[in-house]
């Protein structure tokens, strides 16, 4: 009977530690396929060794939600593609985000939920990892694939116009049919498109003493030795402070994700305290997420709203200027609208309905004279 029942819970269990995988790596005698299910700048920045990226778009969240989605379709590799197509019923299948802790709090409507459940309804041996992929790299970093060669963008193509009209702020990943469908990409720091010739080299000169940069300079010593730079915030929750361990800099890392349902807007004061500490102290401060076009420029243009008190726009302006392939992710920008409203920025003349589209492109409060005075503050 104790057997009988052993079997059975055995059979119902959806996790995997990371102890058991480890050992099934190390082992080597294991048929395992491993579906990393971050964005793909999480994924290229580091992974699991020989997993698979899978990505999905918020727009396919619906799809994938009404069963009429093949998973192998939100592989872009055409290799891992057919690794995939060739192993899934017949090996054991990995899945793993940033941080899963437990099934039941993941909740089955998240994207690794959803896939989860849909490989085991075809039948697939599939499991999640516990504690995903932090747990596992903080304990078995031997097995990672970490690539920080190309942090530094190749990034989307310029982003003109970017309209926040209908945009539902929410943290719950439970909540993703709705949001999602606003959603164009789940992360907007990706790899391939190349700079615009006119793209300045990193890090950029936001303000005297702060910088704007992705994580490639931050490992540079020459370039932080150029601009003075005695200060990095890291805008990245598994990128390594290369240099912590030296006494040279000093160093504060934000944990998120450039992924809609991430709340970077509870980072923004010792965020910005950070950065004034540093300027404060005629220190230079790098600020950097993988990139340098989401998460770091959201940190960066929060800083301007509240120092200078700029409203969004202008701020957005400001540093867009200064760097013309910024691309914060919706949620992010969503985000610095009700930080805008926090610090009483929005301007009195702004008669915007609330579902009204907010463009950010020109300057509305300050015109260009008085934003490059800005320049020397």
């Amino acid at each position: 009977m104790k057997n009988q029942l052993f079997c059975t819970t055995s059979a119902m269990a959806m996790n995997k530690s990371v102890d058991w995988l480890q050992e099934q790596l190390e082992s080597g005698e294991a048929s395992l396929l491993l579906l990393d299910c971050r964005s793909h700048e999480l994924y290229e920045s580091s992974h699991i060794e020989s997993a698979i990226n899978v990505v999905i778009p918020g727009l396919m969240l619906r799809r994938l939600k009404k069963g009429n989605l093949p998973i192998k379709s939100l592989i872009p590799n055409n290799e891992d593609k057919e690794k995939f197509v060739k192993r899934c019923r017949t090996d054991t299948v990995i899945l793993y985000d940033e941080c899963t802790i437990d099934w039941h709090e993941n909740g089955a409507s998240s994207v690794l939920g959803l896939l989860l459940q849909k490989l085991r309804d075809d039948g697939c041996k599939a499991y999640y990892l516990e504690g995903g992929f932090n747990k596992f790299q903080t304990e078995y970093l031997e097995h990672c694939e970490t690539n920080l060669d190309c942090s530094c963008p190749s990034s989307s193509p310029p982003v003109s116009v970017l309209g926040l009209g209908g945009l539902r702020i929410s943290s719950d990943c439970s909540d993703g049919e709705s949001d999602a469908d606003r959603e164009p990409n789940s992360a907007t720091e990706s790899e391939g498109s190349p700079l615009p010739n006119n793209q300045p080299a990193f890090p950029v000169q936001i303000l005297p003493y702060l910088y704007l940069g992705c994580a490639k300079d931050s490992t540079n010593l020459d370039v932080l030795g150029k601009y003075g730079i005695k200060y990095i915030l890291n805008v990245t929750p598994n990128l390594p402070n290369m240099f912590e361990n030296d006494g040279q800099f000093k160093y504060k890392q934000i944990p998120i994700s450039d992924h809609w349902s991430q709340n970077l807007s509870q980072f923004f004061p010792e965020a910005i305290s950070f950065i004034d500490e540093a300027r404060s102290k005629k220190c230079g401060i790098l600020v950097h997420c993988l990139a340098g076009i989401s998460r770091s420029v959201t940190v960066t243009v929060a800083y301007l709203m509240q120092k200078l008190n700029l409203s969004l726009n202008d701020a957005y302006d400001f540093v867009k200027r200064k760097k013309s392939n910024i691309s914060p992710n919706f949620n992010f920008m969503g985000q610095l609208l009700d930080f805008e409203r926090t610090l009483g920025l929005t301007s009195p003349c702004d008669n915007r309905a609330p579902k009204e589209q907010m463009y950010f492109t020109t300057p509305t409060n300050h015109n260009v004279f008085q934003l490059e005075s800005l320049e020397s503050t």
